[in-house]
């Protein structure tokens, strides 16, 4: 039981007389998660939030991911996304598990299916310096079914790219605004869209920027309204919470 619409199914299984309520029951109980000594693999998490785990490689070793990705894939989970993972690591998982690699973004989706395009939410960047952690975003976002348009090097250094395409930015149900430097971006969009704007400041820019920090600090003190904020380089926390704003309860694919 993976997610919400097989638990229903068992449900209804139940309730036509199809099932027996203590076969019922079993499954169910059997399906929280499994135990494999390094990692606690959660089959329950789409249930409770609507996608399922994902794993964050940096720290494991690839036949950790493999294991946790395998063990996921048995229980028929599919589009398993793999955050901040190396070339080497996922060349290493693709030997036993089917994988896509996206090197600018270091993320890789295992046991890739077909994908719904729900709703829209565009990503745009102050620079291309910004593209890897705005990349890290759009892909989570598409793995979890969202349609994604993506507006690069759009910057306030030349306000002029980011105006020439308003239509599309009010066309959008979530705006994620990637950007390193001073972090102007976030607020420049937020005063043009009437939907949430997710800020995610980068890494990028010289000594006084502090890693990030100052585009962080830049963007909590935004004076648009309807701007949220998510960590230094954070673009799979972007992406994910844009998708949970895209598919709001009520929206039809």
């Amino acid at each position: 039981m993976d997610n919400k619409q097989e638990i229903l199914r068992l449900l209804r299984s139940v309730a036509d007389g199809t099932t027996a309520p203590e076969d019922a029951l079993l499954e169910l109980k059997e399906s929280p998660f499994e135990d494999l000594g390094y990692a606690k693999v959660d089959f329950h998490r789409s249930v409770r939030q609507g996608a399922a785990e994902v794993i964050y490689g940096a720290g494991k070793t690839p036949e950790q991911i493999a294991g946790i990705v395998s063990t996921m894939g048995e229980r028929g989970c599919r589009n398993i996304l793999i955050t901040r993972v190396s070339q080497e690591a996922a060349d290493r998982v693709a030997e036993s598990v089917p994988l896509e690699y996206h090197p600018l973004a270091k993320l890789a989706v295992a046991f890739p299916a077909e994908r719904k395009q729900r709703g829209n939410i565009v990503v745009a960047t102050g620079g291309t310096s910004d593209m890897p952690v705005a990349e890290e975003a759009a892909l989570t976002a598409e793995a979890m079914g969202n349609r994604v348009t993506r507006l690069y090097d759009v910057g306030v250094a030349g306000l002029h790219r980011l105006l020439s395409n308003l239509d599309v930015l009010m066309r959008a149900r979530c705006v994620i605004a990637v950007a390193g430097m001073e972090g102007a971006l976030a607020s420049v969009v937020g005063g043009l869209v009437d939907c949430p704007v997710i800020a995610v400041p980068t890494s990028v820019g010289y000594g006084a920027s502090f890693g990030g920090l100052s585009a962080l600090l830049s963007m909590l003190n935004s004076c648009a309204s309807g701007c949220s904020v998510v960590n230094i380089d954070n673009g799979f926390g972007a992406g994910y919470l844009a998708s949970r704003i895209n598919q709001m309860e009520g929206l039809e694919d």
